[in-house]
Formats: structure tokens, sequence, C-alpha cells
């Protein structure tokens, strides 16, 4: 009798991983932060859970599941860190900053000015947007406050840290980059640091936008939800939405990713610009009244 022979995909895979495995997966990480993996990302998942596998020192899968489902205060984070991701960089989709600093322009002899990122990643677009709002005010100590959320928490480390490559930073203009920069000497040589002053800026936290509470009160001027629709279905991100409108000011901006529309989705949201919205008539009923001053917006578990 001839031996039997493997697969193609056991010869390739370290750990056995079958599509049951891959829906378990797929359902947890929507009913937890909203994240909706299209079947197309099986291989990315394996990849990268792959790296928890080797970490707990599992063989498949499904002990895997198993473990994480009896262990989630110390898995779940890793779980969650490992399938979100986090492709971002100074200045990104640029034609924002321009906006956000127009905008804030108008009104920032009315009130303190807070903006909300939430999809802050590895720091660097609210970094960027700490940079636009001190060239905004001449100054390295504006009277903004900028509130950086991520699910992340790995990513919000980094972020917090202020480090990065120099590779990084090189396609900053060299104004900016001497500026807002400190380079590294010695072992530290090939790295950039964010100086004090923009990180004093910046308050950063973790937060899920699937939370039932989030612990942010707002009025925010701006907020930054940029290329994070995309990862939840029509529902979820239409909840979302819903959520934003009674925690900023009436005359606020919403910034959206490239390749998101927000028209489809919801009536509360007017298109301004290029994927940039202001409230609808119909919202700014619900939202805070622009006249009103503006306390900083309250963050429970801030760093």
């Amino acid at each position: 009798m001839k031996p039997k022979l493997a697969s193609r995909e056991s010869l390739v895979r370290e750990f056995h991983f079958t599509d049951r495995d891959f829906e378990q997966i797929r359902k947890l990480i929507y009913e937890h932060a909203g994240i909706n993996l299209s079947l197309a990302k099986k291989d990315m998942v394996y990849s990268r859970l792959g790296r928890r596998l080797r970490a707990t020192g599992l063989n498949n899968f499904k002990d895997y599941l198993l473990f994480l489902e009896s262990d989630k205060d110390s898995e779940w984070e890793s779980f969650v860190n490992s399938l979100t991701t986090n492709l971002t960089s100074f200045f990104r989709e640029a034609h924002h900053f321009p906006v956000l600093a127009a905008h804030i322009n108008g009104i920032k002899h009315r009130r303190p000015i807070n903006i909300w990122c939430n999809a802050a990643s590895t720091g660097e677009e609210p970094y960027t947007i700490a940079i636009t709002m001190m060239d905004l005010f001449d100054s390295l100590t504006p009277p903004v406050r900028i509130i950086a959320t991520d699910i992340d928490t790995n990513a919000l480390q980094k972020a917090s840290d202020g480090v990065y490559s120099l590779e990084q930073a090189e396609k900053l203009p060299k104004d900016i980059l001497e500026r807002f920069f400190l380079k590294g000497r010695g072992d530290k040589t090939g790295q950039v640091k964010v100086r004090k002053e923009l990180r004093d800026l910046v308050s950063f936290s973790q937060l899920n936008l699937q939370d039932a509470q989030w612990p942010i009160k707002g009025p925010f001027d701006a907020i930054f939800c940029r290329n994070v629709m995309i990862y939840f279905d029509k529902a979820t991100q239409n909840k979302i939405l819903q959520r934003f409108v009674p925690i900023m000011h009436r005359d606020a901006l919403l910034f959206a990713g490239h390749s998101e529309s927000l028209q489809s989705l919801t009536d509360m949201f007017q298109l301004r610009g290029k994927t940039v919205y202001s409230l609808s008539e119909k919202a700014q009923a619900l939202a805070k009244p622009a006249s009103n001053p503006a306390a900083n917006p309250i963050i429970s578990n801030a760093k």
C-alpha cells in the first residue's frame, strides 16, 4: 500500500488550522472589537496568531482557542492586538490638516480646543495633529487638548514612547523634523524622538469603539476616525457614528479615511470636503451648542 501523501497545506503550515477555527476567530474578534474579518483574511489570521501559539507553547488553534476562552484576562489583549492593523504615517492624507487648521482658526477665540483621534495606532496621526496645532497657534503650548485612543495596547505603548526610526520620519519636511524631533545618538542612532512639548499635548488611552461606555466626555471640535470604518460592517459603522454626535460641538468636523463614505450610512453627517464631514441639521439638535465653553474631555484611564 502506498503511503498517504500529506496535503499541500499540512506541508506548509506549522499548526493545524481548520475552517472551523477560522470561523471561531472571526466570531470572537467581531463580538469583542466589531472587526469584520473577510474570508480572504484566513492566511493573515494564521500568520499573526501563529506567533501567539508559539508564545503560549500550544500546538494547534483548537487548543489556543480553548486557552483563550479560559484565560481571557491575560491572553485576550494579545489576541486583539494580533488582529488589528496599524498602517499609518506622519501627515497621511495630508489634505486634511490644512482643513483642520482653518477650522480651528475660526473657533480658537471662542473656547479651548479639544480633538479626538480614535485610531491613534503608533502615534503618527495624533502627533501630526499636534504639529498642526502648534504651527497654527505659533506656540509649543497651544490651548489644545488631543485625546488619542486605540484598541491595540502595543501600538499605544509605542505611540506614548514617541520613538520612531529615522526611516519613518524621513519623509517629513526638514524644518518639521528639526523643530519637533530629537535625533538619537550612540545606541539610539537611526532613531528620532518627539519633543516633550509635542508629547505633552497628547493624552493616550486604550479605548474599544465597541464598548458600551466610552471613557471620554467631549465635547470635541474635531474627531479623526480615519480608515477605521472599513473594518466594521454597516450596522456597527452606523452605531459608532450615532455615538459621535452627542460628544461633538455643533460646528465640529469629522475626518474620515480616503476610502470611506459616510453618506450612505447615516443622515447625521454631511460632506464638507474630501472625506471631511460636518453635522447635519438634524444632528446639530443632538450635539453640544457651539457657543458653550469646552471643558477638557474627561478620560478615566488616561496615562
